[in-house]
């Protein structure tokens, strides 16, 4: 019996150059597609731009849906596959390697103009797809453009720089003398900025930025998601994607590996259509699995100044902040926890074995260890060391796919004791019962499921503690107490339980 046969796109083959240029798996681009108005398909004048072709996925998608919308108005194939190529399709690649991809996906060959091209316009070897390795432009180690590390990035001719030409470009409207109707894709994400470790800079919003400069009618990008709680450059960002209106559909993968299997971007990635001509509220959705979970809501933004990203939880947010106690408004637990770096010391700072020798010894917590340095040599915060404190990790993550603690075990550290950056002092109390009643707090699915509602990777600073309500310290609280001061009903409890797992009291 003849075994059936089976080509698989070559596409959904490909391994990623790296979690910072990622390649676009065509189901994933197609999904992208769908949000697009279905008459642009049909339309010979429709131009649409992917900016940073990689696999030139997106390129070839749109191909297939307007050789097939177009078939009644252009009924000769080749004229019409000549016509979308030359006049309905560009591309801008990342690198001379992407750049030679894109035109094989697109026409058929690594050259435009090429004998095995499908498209006979072309009198030149790029076609629509342009590349062009700029130079970054250093001003105090950093390019002025994107904020590549001169260190890192300032390399010899012929070597791939990545000064990508969108966005180290004035006036990017030139770069095609066309006004594109679309503009789709899947951005770089990061650049190393030379920093310790695998430190990185964000880049994409810089793309996202660039691109609305051209005023497409959409544009629709996936882009990682830990903008939705801003830092590391942006917060600007985060501000502008928040009030903007014209965001009319968000679509949030919020598990690891969910969107890009084997890519792990922490805090999940994103996309977005944005629309010239709406000005209202945006439909957020969350998908799990690779379906859609829950319903869609239609919602505004910037309610918060930060992204909630489940629908779920916009109500219980609401009745937490709508809370009173005794006519006034709560507090916010942030306003008792440090910021980083609490006593002075960063995270890879070790003191003395042990104290022997130390005129006036001082317990220091740190990242793995247990050291001790003198009163006298602690930098800030001298007036916190006699009192007792409590303790949490700046940085809890998990390299599983669903993160379900947020946070990490409270340690409760008494007088005579501090800590490197590895935590932050989340409270501070004349005696020990009142730490242990803010660890109690603290350990609570409750408490943690408000962080969760900020906390967008592994870095636990004191921002994620914005949503979480200063309750009076004065007992040990329970999830229970917790629902029942803020009214929350059976479904929302349920919610709550199923994100976040129970902490024992260790």
């Amino acid at each position: 019996m003849l075994r059936e046969s089976y080509n698989p796109d070559v596409l959904t083959c490909l391994a990623n150059l790296s979690n910072d240029e990622v390649f676009t798996p065509p189901a994933f681009a197609n999904r992208m597609l769908d949000e697009l108005p279905v008459e642009l398909w049909s339309n010979p004048d429709a131009r649409f731009l992917d900016p940073f072709s990689k696999t030139g996925v997106f390129l070839r998608e749109i191909t297939k849906r307007l050789n097939k919308g177009l078939e009644e108005k252009i009924p000769d194939v080749e004229e019409r596959l000549n016509h979308i190529l030359s006049k309905q399709l560009y591309g801008i690649a990342l690198t001379e390697l992407t750049a030679l991809l894109s035109r094989r996906t697109l026409y058929c060959s690594k050259f435009a103009n090429g004998k095995y091209s499908i498209c006979s316009s072309f009198d030149d070897e790029a076609g629509n797809i342009l590349y062009e390795n700029r130079a970054h432009v250093w001003r105090d180690g950093k390019c002025s453009y994107c904020g590549a590390s001169q260190s890192e990035y300032d390399r010899g001719e012929g070597l791939e720089n990545y000064a990508y030409l969108l966005i180290h470009e004035d006036h990017p409207e030139e770069l095609f003398d066309v006004k594109f109707d679309v503009i789709i894709g899947n951005p770089p994400y990061q650049l190393s900025d030379g920093g310790h470790g695998a430190s990185a800079t964000p880049i994409y919003h810089k793309f996202v930025e660039q691109a609305k400069r051209l005023n497409p009618s959409y544009l629709a990008m996936v882009i990682p998601a830990r903008w939705y709680s801003g830092g590391k450059g942006l917060d600007g960002f985060r501000a502008d994607m928040l009030s903007d209106r014209r965001l009319r559909k968000l679509v949030d993968y919020p598990k690891l590996y969910d969107a890009f299997p084997g890519v792990k971007i922490r805090g999940g990635i994103c996309y977005f259509l944005w629309d010239k001509n709406h000005s209202g509220k945006c439909t957020v959705q969350t998908m799990w699995d690779g379906k859609p979970l829950g319903e869609p809501m239609e919602r505004y933004l910037d309610q918060y100044d930060v992204l909630v990203r489940r629908n779920e939880a916009v109500s219980i947010l609401e009745k937490v902040k709508a809370f009173r106690d005794g006519g006034r408004p709560e507090g916010t637990f942030d306003t008792i926890v440090s910021r980083s770096k609490p006593f002075g010391f960063r995270t890879n700072f070790h003191g003395a074995a042990s104290s022997k020798g130390l005129e006036d010894p001082i317990k220091l917590y740190g990242s793995q260890r247990v050291s001790w340095v003198e009163r006298t040599e602690i930098p800030q915060n001298t007036d916190w060391i006699d009192d007792w404190k409590v303790l949490m990790s700046a940085v809890q993550g998990t390299s599983a796919a669903v993160e379900t603690k947020f946070l990490s075990n409270p340690k409760i550290a008494g007088p005579g004791e501090i800590c490197t950056e590895t935590y932050v002092v989340a409270g501070r109390f004349e005696a020990r019962e009142g730490a242990e009643f803010c660890a109690s707090y603290l350990r609570t699915r409750f408490a943690r499921f408000l962080v969760s509602l900020r906390k967008a990777a592994q870095h636990a600073s004191r921002d994620v503690y914005a949503f979480v309500p200063l309750v009076p310290l004065d007992r040990h609280w329970t999830d229970g107490q917790l629902y029942e001061r803020y009214g929350l009903t059976e479904t929302e409890i349920e919610f709550v339980e199923y994100m976040v797992a129970p902490m024992e009291n260790a």
